[in-house]
C-alpha cells in the first residue's frame, strides 16, 4: 500500500486534524514503516495458533460483594461549607 498526500489529507479530515507540510512528511514516514510492519507480520505462519481472547485464563474475575456501614446525613454534611438540615447548598450555575 502507498502512502501519499491524498491519503493523508483524506485520514487528516476524517480525524479533524490540519498538518503542514513538514508534517505530512512525518506522518508518511510513520505510516508506511507502520504498514511495512503490519505486513511483516501477515508473512508469519500462524497455523495451529489459536486467537487470544484474554491475557489469562481467568475471566471475570469480581469480588464478593459486601453490606458495610455508611454515614449518617449529619455525618456527611458536617464538612460542608453550606447546608441546610438535608442537603448541600451550592452556588447557582444554571440562570434562567
Amino acid at each position: 500500500m502507498e502512502v501519499n498526500d491524498a491519503l493523508v489529507d483524506k485520514l487528516a479530515n476524517l480525524a479533524r486534524l490540519q498538518f503542514n507540510d513538514t508534517e505530512k512528511e512525518g506522518i508518511k514516514s510513520d505510516l508506511q514503516r507502520m504498514i511495512k510492519f503490519v505486513e511483516k507480520l501477515n508473512k508469519v505462519d500462524t497455523t495451529g495458533v489459536e486467537p487470544l481472547l484474554h491475557m489469562s485464563e481467568q475471566v471475570n474475575i469480581l469480588r464478593d460483594d459486601e453490606v458495610k456501614g455508611s454515614i449518617s446525613r449529619a455525618e456527611g454534611l458536617q464538612n460542608a461549607p453550606v447546608h441546610d438540615d438535608n442537603f448541600f447548598k451550592v452556588p447557582k450555575v444554571i440562570k434562567k
